[in-house]
């Protein structure tokens, strides 16, 4: 049986990074009761599955940008739960220290992505402080909130520059290395790509862009190189960015618990957990060779809805 020391009484704070690789179901969530568990300075947990113990993606170097909030740190602390090694990116370095602390002191990288040069120059931080790369998550953006008559020319091209230039240049500048490597690429999009609401022109436009650029280079670059290039597009997610949005918005702190059931089908929006559950299957070799695809991850088809109208 497989075998598995654990720090005392961790099994009853789940969030507890130093047994990070234990799956839920022996956190004290099942699997072996809290009450079972000895009160000693460590406890010896049996694990009776190998299926239990899994990493889906032990020893993969993986670059995530934009990870020290919101989804990306989701993804982050998800995939190092699955054995991953990775680089946190941010724009603030308070954030980036406490993530990295929350990953027993996985590597980061402060830098803004709106200058071209910064791509290039996290690439090769990445490669020397993992010792090598093997997956890149583009989920570093931007999102714009201006109406089509207030659009300035720099707004427009900040957004493109992030959400759509960054991607390609980060891409381009680890092409050799996942090469090497045959390695995964997973951009993350926005179910706003199919249109959005009124003041997403730019965003919306942007991820757009950023899906037909997964298909031409999930086509291209896993023909020529190896390397699988696929996105996932979520829809209506809890951040921290997207709570603080509303409540900019005039809404309550709680807002999020008070949603029409057109918009939440399960009383609740997506959380950033869920996100990064689904971003597994993607940097995940059991993929196999699948390339090019785009999915979306939200609560209702984001292709054709048409809610009842009756009574209108």
């Amino acid at each position: 049986l497989p075998i598995l020391w654990c720090p005392s009484r961790c099994s009853r704070r789940p969030s507890n990074h130093r047994c990070r690789f234990l799956p839920d179901s022996v956190r004290g969530r099942g699997g072996i009761p809290e009450d079972d568990l000895s009160d000693g300075a460590w406890h010896l947990l049996i694990l009776f599955s190998h299926n239990h113990f899994t990493m889906r993606l032990k020893d993969k170097r993986i670059l995530i940008t934009g990870s020290t909030t919101g989804i990306g740190k989701a993804i982050a602390q998800r995939f190092a739960r699955e054995g991953a090694h990775v680089m946190i990116h941010g724009l603030e370095e308070d954030l980036a220290r406490e993530t990295s602390a929350d990953l027993d002191g996985a590597p980061w990288h402060i830098s803004d992505l709106s200058d071209p040069a910064v791509p290039s120059q996290l690439v090769e931080a990445s490669i020397r402080e993992l010792g090598g790369l093997d997956g890149l998550v583009n989920n570093a953006g931007v999102v714009t909130r201006v109406q089509p008559a207030d659009m300035s020319l720099d707004t427009w091209d900040w957004t493109y520059a992030i959400n759509v230039r960054a991607p390609f240049l980060l891409i381009q500048s680890a092409l050799e290395e996942l090469s090497r490597n045959k390695g995964r690429i997973l951009n993350i999009g926005s179910v706003n790509a199919h249109g959005g609401e009124s003041y997403f022109a730019a965003y919306a436009s942007s991820k757009g862009a950023l899906m037909a650029l997964t298909r031409n280079l999930g086509d291209t670059l896993h023909r020529e190189y190896g390397v699988v290039v696929n996105q996932i597009n979520p829809g209506w997610v809890l951040t921290e960015n997207e709570s603080a949005r509303k409540q900019e918005d005039g809404l309550e702190p709680n807002w999020h618990t008070k949603l029409p059931r057109i918009y939440a089908p399960a009383g609740r929006i997506l959380a950033a957990e869920e996100i990064a559950a689904g971003a597994v299957y993607w940097l995940d070799d059991a993929t196999g060779p699948v390339s090019g695809c785009v999915v979306e991850l939200e609560q209702y088809p984001a292709h054709g809805r048409n809610p009842d109208k009756v009574g209108l």
